[in-house]
């Protein structure tokens, strides 16, 4: 009763007036550091790049090891809590339901998880690793994809993981609100209804807010570049304006409409189209070398699993390729748990800890490679078929780096043009959903970790992403776009310590709950055999 007196209390200091419902700290001091950051990044591009490339070398130097810590600290407690008898906790309580259908759930999870990344970096990163430190390479042709392969399996969807598990089990078991405060109620008790709580969850908004509308303008100018390559349209700013603002419009309506309606269908339909231009991709290009780089590669990634999940650069040069490729991957994965993980636990009521941890490990991990293997040995069979074509493309423009693997592997001009426009409608989706989920969860930070706040409120905060990407871009240009998404990756630090202290604060609660749950599966067994009364219950 206490907890939801202090939760009711917190709700009641919230903004409540012209169709909003907002924590007053954390949209202030959210939208205050928003826009100063923007306007540094605005009025000294060349300043502020260079001050955030500072700090990103300074941090790649001194703190590549405890971004490499954290995330195998996360696989493993993930991994742990998956497979022994904590998995049976279920997200709810005893009895609760699993909310969407398994393919609705997959569907929202990978859509707000991955992005673009597929498409943008599939192709290409096998190529750039053709070169990687020696501690990595073990003279295998297949090191370069095993090494892709651990920068988006299983050790980085396992801080994803662990976020949903904890936001999920604090909120739905616990009765915290739906919001990162709750995260750390072990550690500090009831601070999180006061200044501390906002805080935590103002850092949350911030990082939310910067990596969505870093991915927008970039990723308009990625569309942008696929249009032209396709269709010949030119790459200007205005083309690239009207690009975000579709983007907004779409996630705006779906974020309205909420997750059961436009989040849902517009993630089922982004897995169905990515799903037939993949399986076009596979049968259209060198299928049984596809298939065959990926059992040779899997089973090398699998072997190496530690090795390269442990490899901490020490000279100079390891430093350099680490930072620019694993603590650039691990930082910016961390930045976004924020975001996706408390996506993944807002969808997940009713689950268990082990669908999670296999839903959110062990199954993406495995779709993840086959599909980014689908994309990376086409575009390395092309190019060693056609003289380096797509190192080419990279070097030019990495984003045209897919339209030019369909360019050299389809052969009718017809199907190079509908493959190449069902990319683009991918590719646009995955912003789509990426921004709409986006949306929801800033909105469930800003008000306190309400689940259901007001329409309009939603619509301020899509339409907030829009205008911030729209206003780096059309003001700071790419250098201005370059430096806030090197910001993002800076968040990471921080977030990286304090998924170490969840880890170690769920471990505590984890304990009790098994306790509760083997208790209720003892009072459901003795129901079923009429030996108590059906409202018999744990306390």
């Amino acid at each position: 009763m206490e907890t939801e007196q202090l939760k009711k209390k917190l709700h009641e200091r919230n903004f409540k007036h012209y169709g909003f419902d907002m924590n007053v700290f954390v949209s202030l001091v959210s939208a205050t550091l928003v826009l100063a950051f923007i306007g540094f990044t605005i009025l000294m591009p060349e300043q502020s790049a260079e001050v955030f490339r500072s700090i990103n070398t300074w941090i790649n130097a001194n703190f590549n090891w405890l971004f490499v810590l954290t995330i195998n600290a996360s696989f493993i407690f993930l991994l742990i809590v998956g497979l022994s008898k904590f998995g049976k906790i279920r997200l709810g309580g005893f009895k609760a339901k699993a909310e969407y259908s398994n393919f609705s759930w997959y569907a929202m999870l990978f859509s707000a998880g991955i992005g673009i990344g597929i498409f943008f970096y599939g192709v290409a990163e096998p190529i750039y690793h053709l070169n990687i430190p020696e501690g990595l390479n073990t003279g295998s042709s297949f090191d370069n994809f095993k090494i892709m392969y651990m920068h988006w399996g299983a050790h980085a969807w396992a801080v994803y993981g662990l976020v949903a598990i904890g936001l999920g089990y604090f909120s739905y078991n616990k009765g915290l609100p739906f919001s990162l405060r709750s995260l750390f109620y072990p550690l500090i008790k009831d601070k999180i209804f006061t200044i501390w709580g906002d805080i935590i969850d103002t850092v949350g908004v911030l990082s939310v807010l910067f990596g969505l509308a870093t991915s927008l303008g970039l990723g308009a100018q990625q569309i942008n570049s696929g249009l032209n390559y396709v269709f010949g349209v030119s790459v200007n700013s205005t083309v690239q304006v009207i690009l975000i603002c579709i983007i907004t419009f779409i996630a705006t309506l779906s974020v309205v409409s909420g997750i059961s309606r436009g989040i849902k269908f517009l993630s089922q339909a982004n897995t169905i189209i990515s799903g037939v231009f993949l399986l076009a991709v596979l049968l259209l290009g060198p299928t049984v070398y596809i298939i065959s780089t990926f059992f040779s590669s899997f089973g090398l990634y699998l072997k190496d699993f530690f090795n390269i999940g442990l490899f901490v650069g020490i000279d100079a040069e390891t430093i350099s390729w680490q930072g620019s490729w694993t603590v650039f991957y691990w930082a910016w994965w961390i930045s976004w748990t924020p975001f996706v993980g408390t996506f993944i636990a807002r969808i997940s009521k009713g689950r268990t800890i082990r669908e999670i941890a296999i839903g959110t490990v062990i199954i993406p991990t495995i779709i993840i490679t086959f599909v980014m293997t689908i994309l990376g040995a086409a575009g390395v069979y092309a190019n060693g078929m056609y003289d380096g074509v797509i190192t080419k493309a990279i070097d030019t423009n990495i984003a045209t780096s897919i339209f030019e693997m369909i360019q050299y592997l389809v052969s009718s001009p017809a199907l190079k043009t509908l493959l190449s426009c069902v990319a683009i409608v991918a590719i646009v989706l995955f912003f789509v959903t990426s921004s709409d989920s986006g949306s929801l969860v800033v909105d469930n930070l800003t008000s306190g970790g309400k689940k259901d706040s007001p329409k309009v409120q939603r619509v301020f905060w899509a339409v907030m992403e829009g205008l911030i990407a729209l206003s780096v871009l059309l003001l700071g240009g790419a250098t201005a776009l370059k430096t806030l998404q090197t910001a993002v990756l800076i968040t990471g630090l921080p977030f990286a310590v304090l998924l170490i202290i969840i880890i170690f604060s769920l471990s505590k609660e984890l304990k009790i709950s098994y306790k509760k749950h083997e208790y209720n599966s003892m009072i459901r067994l003795r129901k079923r055999m009429n030996r108590l009364d059906d409202d018999a219950e744990y306390k």
